[in-house]
């Protein structure tokens, strides 16, 4: 099985009111426990990340 590209793009700033990355909406903690992850917490966290970023774009406007 393919391991899954990180959703990182490199921008990374934790700076928002929650703690997420405003570049891929991840946690600090989460970016660091992205190798170590199941396929199945990956893809929870994946779809969570959308929404999140959603939150953020509303946020950052």
């Amino acid at each position: 099985m393919k391991k899954r590209k990180s959703p990182c793009i490199d921008q990374c700033d934790f700076s928002g009111s929650k703690g997420w990355c405003l570049g891929c909406g991840r946690t600090r903690n989460e970016c660091q426990k992205w190798k170590s992850m199941t396929p199945y917490n990956m893809t929870i966290l994946q779809k969570e990340l959308k929404k999140r970023m959603l939150k953020i774009k509303v946020e950052i406007s």
